[in-house]
């Protein structure tokens, strides 16, 4: 069974923005490793870790808020409607056996609260400090961490 990796982040990252560049990169680091991209399936942070994904051929699951699904990123190739708003936070977290947050603002605190509350290892660039959660400051920091927590 493929190894899952919830990336949270801001949703309003811009393509020409660090925070989506490193994202982008991200994404095609975790589909390089075989692992699979869950996320928001929206924009920003989440598009660009998708669409780094798709361009090594990985696999992108988005859990969206609407039960329609159109506000999925076109990088998107399994869309869950969940109809739960914000309420779907909790299930992007419980759908990763590791979380890695990218900036972000209250979506992404909550949603690393819940990584907390699950005990799900976590990993942080340039979001918020909070206890339990390892900051990196590099790419290569995150993707040690991922290596160590899923091989």
């Amino acid at each position: 069974m493929k190894k899952q990796v919830a990336v949270i982040g801001s949703s309003s990252a811009k393509p020409e923005e660090e925070e989506y560049i490193f994202a982008y990169r991200l994404g095609k680091e975790i589909a390089k490793r075989g692992f699979v991209v869950v996320c928001g399936g929206r924009g920003g942070v989440m598009e660009a870790v998708c669409k780094g994904a798709k361009e090594e051929g990985g696999l992108t699951v988005g859990i969206l808020p609407s039960y329609e699904g159109e506000e999925a990123n076109p990088y998107v190739d399994i869309r869950i409607r969940t109809g739960m708003s914000w309420n779907r936070n909790p299930l992007v977290v419980a759908s990763g056996d590791v979380v890695v947050a990218i900036g972000g603002n209250w979506g992404t605190l909550s949603e690393i609260a819940y990584a907390l509350i699950l005990k799900k290892p976590i990993i942080g660039y340039k979001t918020h400090k909070i206890e339990g959660l390892t900051q990196a400051n590099s790419l290569e920091e995150i993707l040690l961490f991922l290596d160590k927590n899923l091989s």
